[in-house]
């Protein structure tokens, strides 16, 4: 079996998604990248349930699967196109999160709202509803992989993508809870969001080591 590290931290993640309820039943599939392989959740399996043999092996520039055994995830397109658009994506996590899904469903563009979102998270892009398991959807989110590194998908869910499967799991934390955020304060007032200067301040802080320490606090 290869690659087994990287198959024992899809499965310490998947069960991570599965405990703060980003996914239920056996919604969500996640990546991860070694070379020119990438390692899939297979079909039909509850992302928790899935064993480190278990995870798909496919070969990203054929598409072909090359290990036996179990079918990947049928959003297989998506991840593979999204490592093919962006060499520097190592992970890929696909989840329904309640407060996202329910954000997309009033509004396109998720405002920033407190600095960590800043710095861990960014701008997120937005794709309108399509089809999902569809070339459609793999194209779309394709497109979107070297604009930002989460990308909410109307009526659906997130995408997030990371240098490993610690930091695309962070964003997707902080993407939901700022949805979160976002539909509270919507449902009291008007919500308070900073600025482009207040946004690009954070940027020009030493935000290396500024994400570093929250990527540090987070563990």
């Amino acid at each position: 079996m290869q690659n087994i590290d990287i198959r024992n931290e899809l499965c310490k993640y998947a069960q991570k998604i599965v405990a703060q309820g980003l996914v239920v039943g056996p919604g969500g599939n996640i990546s991860a990248r070694a070379g020119d392989k990438m390692y899939l959740s297979p079909s039909g399996f509850a992302l928790e349930e899935i064993k480190a043999e278990e995870w798909v092996e496919v070969d990203i520039p054929s598409g072909e699967i090359t290990d036996s055994g179990y079918r990947p995830s049928s959003e297989v397109l998506m991840h593979l196109y999204g490592y093919r658009s962006n060499p520097d994506i190592s992970a890929m996590v696909h989840t329904h999160p309640s407060h996202c899904i329910a954000f997309t469903l009033i509004a396109e563009e998720l405002p920033i709202m407190f600095p960590d979102q800043a710095a861990l998270v960014g701008r997120t892009a937005f794709i309108p509803y399509v089809i999902p398991t569809t070339d459609l959807l793999a194209d779309a989110v394709a497109a979107k992989v070297n604009e930002a590194s989460s990308i909410l998908l109307g009526n659906h869910g997130l995408v997030t993508t990371g240098r490993n499967l610690r930091e695309a799991f962070y964003r997707t934390q902080v993407v939901e809870e700022s949805a979160k955020i976002y539909l509270a304060a919507k449902a009291a007032g008007t919500p308070s969001v900073l600025t482009d200067e207040e946004v690009d301040a954070i940027a020009a802080l030493e935000s290396e080591d500024y994400r570093i320490q929250l990527l540090q606090k987070m563990k």
